[in-house]
């Protein structure tokens, strides 16, 4: 991987990034930006609270997970003895844990707090043992709570990526003013999540609010693969849907509108989740187990081959960040049929780099489906190449990274943060 950056021309900076659980099949886009900020020249140590309890498949996330230090493996001993030294140094930290504590729900309480703290303690120790010179969190959960009090206790500064939709529904419990009053900078993934973060943020701060794309590797999609044949006579139209199968990803109401078809077609849904055994229960109640099927989790290479055999990839969310999956597909130029929600009108163009539904109503996703399956294989094609246009030219890793070299250098300098850059738009024919 290739990347372009002054920070690769001067003096490396430490920078440490705090992840709860990593790493995780589901967050490859924290791996990619690890990596390529490492290929920009800086210096990367991860951090998490905990391992993935699920055994690691791949090559890259058992190299991952190797060079990784895990805060709990530390003990319950090391952990308290950094909060006792940290407390009585830094008595404002144990006061923001409180105030933190009481304002938290379930799961978010006082006790949890003070875990929280002391993994900031011992974080802040292992920043000055090493010389970091910046934390980056990745959600604005328990990740920030740490990379916050580490700060408090006179850790580094931090910053935070903030992907949405959780920490929008939890602004309170996650007591996410705070964290953004107290960051260097926060970095959402949209234009849409920077709005969000907006109304919990002085005006004076915006420009702390900064929108950096989750990334994708152009090496990984360079050779994209042909749609399959048709739709047509003798050719259904082939869909995939990936994601977890949880609530906020409408699976559900995708099935509903696999029900009320009227074209041939077949849809692969893959992933795993809680909703798995609702999703089969709900397939057999429709009737339509013979154009779904379930073949379970995959890995990056089976998804990347699950791609190649569907003409449409389809994600019916009712809430979102900006998903990764999205930009993946488009960037194989696949067409997308997806919804009004989030961040996902600013990547996909209704009618000239897939389809955009309102979410929640399963006729107009029928609707969809049935116009993709009507539409002729060169359209569905057309469609495509205009969609990894625009996924390439908004979400390379390499541009993602260069920015956040800027942001960590900035704050690691405490010099001001530099302008926005604008989002790279390409030109798309009018047929497109």
């Amino acid at each position: 991987m290739h990347v372009t950056s002054d920070s690769a021309c001067r003096t490396p900076i430490r920078i440490g990034y705090v992840v709860n659980t990593y790493p995780r099949p589901s967050q490859t886009f924290i791996r990619r930006e690890i990596q390529a900020l490492e290929a920009a020249g800086l210096s990367i140590t991860r951090f998490a609270m905990r391992p993935d309890p699920q055994p690691l498949v791949t090559p890259v996330d058992k190299a991952e997970f190797a060079a990784t230090e895990y805060v709990l493996d530390r003990g319950a001993l090391a952990l308290g003895l950094a909060l006792l030294r940290g407390v009585l140094r830094h008595p404002r930290a144990a006061g923001a844990a409180i105030s933190a504590g009481w304002r938290g729900g379930k799961g978010r309480g006082l006790l949890r707090q003070f875990i929280y703290l002391a993994e900031g303690a011992w974080l802040a120790r292992r920043c000055r043992e090493t010389g970091i010179a910046h934390l980056h969190a990745h959600f604005g959960t328990n990740s920030t709570d740490v990379a916050r009090y580490s700060r408090l206790m006179g850790g580094p500064g931090y910053s935070m990526t903030v992907h949405g939709p959780e920490e929008f529904d939890a602004i309170g419990a996650l007591n996410l003013e705070a964290k953004i009053a107290d960051a260097c900078f926060v970095v959402a993934v949209s234009d849409f999540g920077r709005s969000q973060l907006a109304r919990w943020t002085p005006a004076a701060d915006w420009p702390k609010l900064q929108v950096v794309h989750c990334g994708i590797d152009r090496q990984v999609f360079a050779q994209p693969r042909p749609l399959p044949p048709g739709p047509g006579p003798g050719h259904p139209l082939q869909l995939v849907s990936i994601g977890r199968f949880v609530e906020q990803k409408g699976q559900m109401m995708l099935l509903e509108a696999m029900a009320r078809v009227r074209q041939p077609m077949h849809l692969r849904l893959v992933g795993d989740g809680p909703l798995a055994p609702a999703i089969r229960q709900t397939i057999a109640r429709l009737g339509i187990s013979d154009r779904v099927s379930l073949p379970g989790w995959m890995d990056e290479g089976q998804v990347a081959e699950a791609l190649s055999q569907a003409h449409v990839m389809v994600m019916p969310s009712f809430a979102e960040g900006l998903p990764v999956a999205l930009m993946e597909a488009m960037a194989a130029a696949r067409p997308c049929i997806t919804t009004y929600v989030a961040g996902i009108p600013e990547l996909v163009l209704d009618r000239r780099t897939g389809w955009l539904v309102p979410a929640g109503s399963a006729d107009a996703l029928a609707a969809a489906l049935d116009e993709a399956a009507l539409s002729l294989p060169e359209r569905l094609a057309e469609v495509g190449a205009a969609a990894r246009e625009r996924a390439l030219a908004r979400h390379d890793i390499c541009d993602s990274a260069a920015r956040l070299a800027q942001l960590f250098r900035a704050c690691s300098e405490k010099q001001p943060l530099p302008a926005p850059s604008p989002h790279p738009v390409p030109v798309l024919s009018a047929s497109a």
